[in-house]
């Protein structure tokens, strides 16, 4: 099932995609009568009701694509969107934000000289650097010269997950969807130059910084619920860059597996529903090449993961 936040009204309204691709209203479309008038107002929320609430959104879904004639008085009722129904990120206002760094093999490889973590690397990125599918994304005014993609696999927490081991981590998953992790590297530079460990912490610091840039964190268009997905490794990331094809790699590349990466972090972050975990990118990325390729105003940016969809987005120059 896929799972989008509409944007139809102000912090959108959930819905679900239909293999149409006509965009179903949830709220709208449920039955007064019926437990489906519980529906709540947004995403977050439904994921934080659990497998019962999943299954209540299933049966309606179920229930219109089996009725023709639903689907024509869902329309008429404006509860049936059609496709390319502007959409905000699945879930627009995550409670938390936690981005794995050096998590693939091949990134790791086109990075000369950087070793391979014992453990995973993270840091957090801030819930306002969110945006949709399709909305445009500004070149930051102080640092528009860098600005690069990655292309990563996004998990959508569905419950409380903190403390929990290996074995219990995927049950905590509600979802998935695709991330953009965007990046200014104006900063990068000093980091490769530093030469006290003071030093590097500092420069690391300002680097993850241009993380944070408004609109550095496109999510989107779907949330796929985990039990569309048996195999997590089997996804399958690229990266277009103006149709250009800049990234290509299985989820299987990871250096520490998704279950393994949960729970690594959910020793000290307290993962809840709705919470989002951006898994790390695979090679090619701007900074990786030689020469390197950054994003400039015009570029048409899309990271499309296989069984989830494709999250598009256009540069623009700074307001």
């Amino acid at each position: 099932m896929k799972l989008v936040t509409i944007d139809s009204v102000r912090g959108g309204e959930p819905g679900a995609l239909l293999p149409s691709g006509e965009v179903l209203a949830l709220r709208r479309a449920a039955q007064a009568d019926s437990l489906e008038a519980w529906l709540p107002e947004s995403l977050r929320e439904l994921l934080a009701g659990g497998p019962a609430a999943l299954a209540l959104v299933r049966g309606l879904v179920d229930r219109v694509q089996a009725d023709p004639g639903l689907q024509d008085r869902l329309r008429q009722r404006g509860a049936l969107m059609p496709p390319g129904t502007r959409l905000l990120a699945p879930v627009p206002n995550p409670g938390l934000v936690v981005a794995a760094g050096l998590a693939y093999k091949s990134h790791l490889a086109e990075m000369a000289g950087t070793p391979a973590p014992r453990q995973p690397t993270g840091f957090l990125k801030v819930a306002a650097s969110i945006v949709g599918p399709e909305h445009a994304v500004a070149l930051p005014a102080d640092a528009p010269a860098h600005v690069d993609y990655e292309g990563e696999l996004a998990v959508v927490f569905g419950r409380r997950c903190h403390r929990v081991s290996a074995d219990q981590a995927m049950a905590c998953v509600a979802g998935y969807t695709v991330a953009n992790d965007i990046s200014a590297r104006d900063w990068v530079r000093d980091v490769w130059g530093a030469t006290q460990p003071w030093e590097a912490r500092q420069t690391w610091e300002v680097n993850i910084m241009g993380k944070q840039f408004e609109g550095f964190t496109p999510l989107g268009p779907v949330l796929l619920t985990a039990d569309e997905v048996p195999d997590v490794g089997r996804l399958h990331i690229t990266t277009h860059l103006n149709s250009a094809l800049m990234q290509s790699s299985p989820v299987s590349d990871l250096i520490f597996c998704l279950p393994e990466t949960i729970a690594h972090f959910s020793r000290w972050y307290c993962f809840n529903a709705g919470d989002v975990l951006l898994t790390g990118t695979p090679a090619g990325v701007g900074a990786g090449r030689k020469p390197p390729v950054f994003m400039k105003a015009g570029d048409v940016i899309e990271v499309a993961i296989s069984g989830i969809g494709t999250l598009r987005n256009t540069l623009v120059a700074a307001g």
